[in-house]
């Protein structure tokens, strides 16, 4: 009898473990931050191609994750509401970049296409997003 009852009893128990609610994850860590980022050359797109994952929950997969997160935190993911940089001159040399994304921010889907005149204006209305290279070679 006592062998029945023990056994009835961790039954009970875990069938009660088994349909306990389970803990909800806080909201930022249901939420992805990442993006697949590219970054073409010339006219046609398929020049020169470079890419990346960047992910923001921790920073990682780009060069220079951690600012490009920042930077995409403070414009909601918003890619085109990155301040433009007040301090830059780019030359008027036409060699055109675009610079694409694709993912999500914030449980929102992000999708970003924009061709540039040249890696330089890129970098400055992007900040540090689609700085995928770390060349030495400077911008135009």
């Amino acid at each position: 009898m006592q062998a029945v009852r023990g056994g009835l009893l961790a039954t009970v128990a875990l069938l009660t473990l088994g349909f306990a609610p389970a803990h909800a994850l806080p909201e930022e860590a249901a939420e992805s931050n990442s993006l697949h980022l590219t970054v073409s050359s010339g006219d046609d797109h398929t020049s020169s191609i470079i890419g990346t994952l960047l992910h923001c929950d921790p920073p990682r997969g780009h060069s220079h994750a951690a600012e490009a997160c920042k930077e995409l935190a403070a414009a909601d993911g918003d890619i085109a509401r990155i301040p433009v940089k007040p301090d830059v001159v780019c030359s008027m040399i036409y060699a055109p970049v675009t610079a694409s994304a694709s993912g999500e921010w914030g449980g929102r889907q992000v999708e970003y296409s924009r061709t540039f005149s040249n890696s330089c204006v890129m970098d400055a209305e992007t900040g540090s997003v689609f700085a995928l290279s770390d060349s030495s070679e400077p911008s135009d």
